[in-house]
């Protein structure tokens, strides 16, 4: 029996093979501040002044510069002068810290915890566990030690979860007309930006962030401003804690971190607590 190879196959399978190379770049011109000097600069700039600029080599800023070209991320204009390069515009809205979609904490999680973690892939498929522990010296058994294994860790994930509500947040909330519920719980909220977003859209409201206890400290200290009254905070753990009453609960991101049987244990919680009606 005999095979007829698709002459595209080649081509998918280098750049399956590579494209782990594709999100380092992206991760280390984040990383470096490529994208925050040429948004700042308001005008393109050499590989040499963006070098001088980092604090890099310039041999290897040329190269990082020139692999973002290739990826669309930045623009090239040659000169008498040489190659000067900007920012293209999904750049300036997604990789840059000062923009309100940014997802560069989004980007430094991804690159300094979830990467980290894939390298391990093999082994978490002939385990069937998260390789927390092989990666970070943390027990598996606690997804949330490696994201929460130092405030700035803490602090990393909290603004990289942000991030993400920053593009899609009021898209999920307003999938369904939520209006009538006045007093919602979000269960895992974090650093309030999901929060934030539901009381935007529905003035009516209040929502209540539970988290854990240092989690709920570093979201009033560094996410939440007291002035947004319509956000407050319960500290607990919603597995061995009671969830208040509410009209509506949030489990935003949360059921995917746990097996079966502790989202069955989490979710009859939630509906023994629900407000009847």
């Amino acid at each position: 029996m005999g095979f007829t190879e698709d002459p595209d196959y080649p081509q998918i399978i280098v750049q399956y093979s590579s494209g782990f190379l594709v999100s380092k770049v992206m991760f280390t011109a984040c990383e470096l501040g490529v994208f925050d000097l040429l948004l700042e600069s308001g005008e393109p700039l050499s590989s040499d002044s963006v070098a001088a600029c980092l604090g890099t080599s310039t041999t290897g800023m040329e190269r990082l510069l020139d692999a973002c070209v290739g990826l669309k991320l930045l623009a090239v204009e040659m000169t008498q002068e040489g190659a000067l390069y900007r920012n293209t515009e999904i750049s300036n809205i997604y990789l840059t810290k000062s923009s309100p979609k940014s997802q560069y904490h989004m980007m430094m999680y991804y690159s300094n915890t979830v990467y980290l973690c894939w390298q391990h892939l093999a082994e978490a498929v002939r385990e069937g566990r998260n390789q927390y522990e092989r990666t970070f010296g943390i027990s598996s058994k606690d997804p949330f030690g490696a994201m929460y294994r130092s405030e700035e860790e803490m602090l990393k994930f909290m603004a990289g979860q942000n991030s993400v509500w920053s593009i899609c947040g009021r898209d999920v909330l307003a999938a369904f007309d939520l209006s009538s519920f006045t007093q919602i719980y979000d269960l895992g909220g974090g650093g309030g930006a999901l929060a934030r977003e539901c009381v935007s859209l529905y003035p009516n409201s209040t929502v209540t962030i539970y988290d854990l206890p240092k989690v709920v400290q570093v979201a009033k200290e560094q996410f939440v401003s007291p002035e947004e009254r319509q956000i407050t905070f319960h500290e607990g753990d919603f597995f061995n804690d009671s969830i208040p009453e509410a009209e509506l609960y949030i489990l935003s991101k949360i059921l995917h971190d746990w097996d079966d049987n502790k989202c069955k244990q989490l979710l009859a919680k939630v509906y023994k607590a629900c407000k009847p009606g």
